[in-house]
């Protein structure tokens, strides 16, 4: 199997298994409470992150036993491991993509130029949201199906 075949693989795997998580598992409380500020907002991130990694290890492991990718386990821990970080730090920003002291991932966004488009456009924030994370699933990707 190419490298190239391998990483297809494992990018739909990652990406559908996202769209997944973040749309149909994540429960309303969990999205509603994740960006809030102190422990409580940081346990419904975790809770949802923790469901995110579940979707995302079991797309993971079919998609690696049906197409026999053979992804070293500690790549695929690692790729999954990836992901979920990055999705916390995002996670966390919840519904503050309008803030007048924009923090994290929203901060990134303004400091390269979309400021004006958070303000103006309603679906900015999701949309930066949902690049960030396809972004690093392409990394992680990248990481769990190293050329053999």
């Amino acid at each position: 199997m190419t490298p190239a075949v391998r990483f297809a693989a494992v990018y739909a795997a990652l990406t559908a298994a996202h769209e997944v998580a973040d749309h149909w598992v994540q429960r309303d409380t969990e999205a509603v409470a994740k960006g809030e500020p102190g422990p409580e907002g940081a346990r419904a991130c975790a809770v949802h992150v923790a469901t995110y990694t579940a979707t995302q290890a079991a797309a993971l492991a079919a998609v690696n036993r049906v197409c026999g990718l053979r992804l070293p386990p500690a790549r695929a821990a690692a790729a999954l491991a990836l992901s979920a970080a990055t999705h916390y730090a995002a996670d966390r920003q919840g519904g503050h993509w309008r803030d007048e002291k924009p923090r994290g991932v929203v901060r990134l966004a303004a400091a390269t130029g979309s400021a004006k488009w958070l303000q103006r456009d309603p679906n900015a924030g999701y949309l930066l949201d949902q690049s960030w994370h396809k972004g690093w699933i392409f990394i992680a990707a990248l990481l769990a199906a190293p050329k053999e």
